[in-house]
């Protein structure tokens, strides 16, 4: 058993890991070099992306980040008096409501949206302002949704740093140490 529960908490370490970096790359780098074309761009830009990212490996890291959550926290039950425990459930939490829902019940519903929007049919003025709603909701929400997933991540860190068996059994079984 101890050895699945390593084996499950390196996984969610490395999902999580992944997803967060995602996420604050984005914030990073792809938030402030869209800022910088024209609207038309900007929303054919964002159309494709979002069109684009419904992949698997996508998929991997943002699903199986939260399953994988659910399933180490799960699997430290047992160790409740642990704060192993509730440092994953709190990063499990983190990242459903902060990550995943922000996700689900933010972004995905303005990208679909926008992908509903024939953008050759509108004018100069409904660019902009198709632009100025979208771009500044996107955007504060991604912002949270990148915060939390951060946030989840360094909780499930600091779990197994602070379950120092945990730390060992993973690096020993993994690494050979």
């Amino acid at each position: 058993m101890e050895m699945i529960k390593s084996i499950s908490f390196f996984i969610t370490l490395l999902l999580v890991g992944l997803s967060a970096g995602f996420f604050y790359s984005w914030e990073v780098s792809v938030i402030p070099g869209t800022s910088r074309v024209s609207n038309l761009s900007y929303l054919e830009t964002m159309q494709q992306i979002n069109r684009a990212i419904l992949n698997p490996k996508f998929f991997l890291s943002f699903f199986g980040s939260l399953i994988f959550l659910v399933l180490s926290s799960y699997l430290h039950y047992r160790d409740a008096i642990n704060s192993a425990f509730w440092l994953m459930l709190l990063a499990t939490i983190a990242y459903l409501f902060g990550t995943f829902g922000v996700t689900a019940f933010g972004n995905v519903p303005l990208n679909d949206a926008l992908d509903a929007i024939n953008l050759q049919q509108l004018n100069s003025t409904q660019l902009e302002d198709t632009r100025l709603s979208y771009e500044s909701k996107w955007n504060r929400l991604h912002t949270i949704r990148t915060l939390f997933s951060m946030l989840s991540f360094s909780l499930a860190l600091l779990a197994l740093f602070v379950n120092q068996k945990a730390a060992e059994t993973v690096f020993t079984q993994f690494f050979n140490l």
